[in-house]
């Protein structure tokens, strides 16, 4: 069973391969985006050097349980294990999470996640670990400049912290006498009866952003000018359950630097969490 370990290490031993860049449709954001995608799943599924197509999908859904959808989380999960969102930026600031709120883990309640995705496993799930893949791909480039993977809990609140904003203004958008407005939606809400025909709306949509590990991580690892870094951000709790000899190859990797090191806790500022910190750079 394939993991963030794993991972690590088939980055680390073909670091020079780029990200491909899809060529189907015309906008390169999203072409890159689904190159990153393409990227992850060959690290989890070991399929940098497979070039046998067959197999190549064998290990896929070896590996992966769900392989997701465009418009509903998660982009994929680890069968019987983790789930996975890929974010993709061509600069070291802030990512868009869109209209989909930041997640410490991956609820099988959330409105958003599919019949097919809630009964991808033989056994029901009702909560997943989240690894968050967010890789940096300059514009113009087809080239990996870093990738950090973070886990949510490290790196996000609690969903009710960022539910109760969401809550809170659709309380405050149905209080608008002058306007229709219906919040039975997974937006903002929705503007209805605008004009005499009634055939138009309007869509109110969130749009939620997140600083980059990169500057949230800034005191365990500095960005600077690396030809290629590969950042993990691992709760030593989460980091104690994977197998031994994984946890050995990796540990025993002299490119690999490894470390126990404390994060703020997102829910509470005066508290730390303890973690791994992988870093393998270039």
């Amino acid at each position: 069973m394939s993991n963030i370990l794993q991972a690590f290490v088939n980055i680390v031993n073909n670091y020079k391969v780029t990200v491909e860049e899809v060529t189907k449709g015309n906008n390169r954001a999203n072409n890159m985006g689904e190159g990153l995608e393409a990227y992850v799943k060959k690290a989890f599924a070991n399929n940098f050097k497979e070039t046998n197509k067959k197999k190549q999908k064998e290990n896929l859904r070896k590996t992966f349980s769900y392989m997701g959808a465009k418009n509903s989380p998660p982009d994929i999960i680890l069968t019987k294990s983790d789930a996975i969102e890929i974010k993709k930026t061509e600069t070291l600031g802030t990512l868009q999470f869109n209209s989909s709120q930041p997640k410490v883990k991956l609820y099988s309640t959330n409105p958003r996640v599919s019949i097919k995705c809630k009964s991808c496993e033989d056994i029901p799930w009702t909560e997943k670990n989240i690894i968050y893949a967010m890789g940096h791909i300059p514009k113009d480039t087809k080239k990996l400049k870093s990738l950090w993977f973070v886990y949510g809990e490290c790196y996000t609140a609690n969903e009710d912290v960022y539910q109760s904003i969401e809550t809170r203004l659709k309380q405050s958008l149905e209080q608008i006498d002058d306007l229709s407005i219906s919040i039975d939606t997974n937006e903002l809400g929705r503007v209805t009866n605008i004009d005499s025909l009634d055939i138009t709306y309007l869509r109110i949509r969130g749009m939620w952003v997140i600083k980059h590990p990169s500057k949230v991580f800034d005191d365990l690892y500095e960005q600077i000018n690396e030809q290629f870094s590969l950042i993990a951000i691992i709760p030593i709790e989460k980091y104690n359950t994977f197998p031994n000899e994984d946890k050995k190859i990796i540990e025993n990797m002299n490119n690999i630097i490894i470390t126990d090191e404390v994060v703020s806790d997102p829910n509470n500022a005066a508290d730390t969490l303890k973690i791994k910190l992988l870093v393998f750079k270039v």
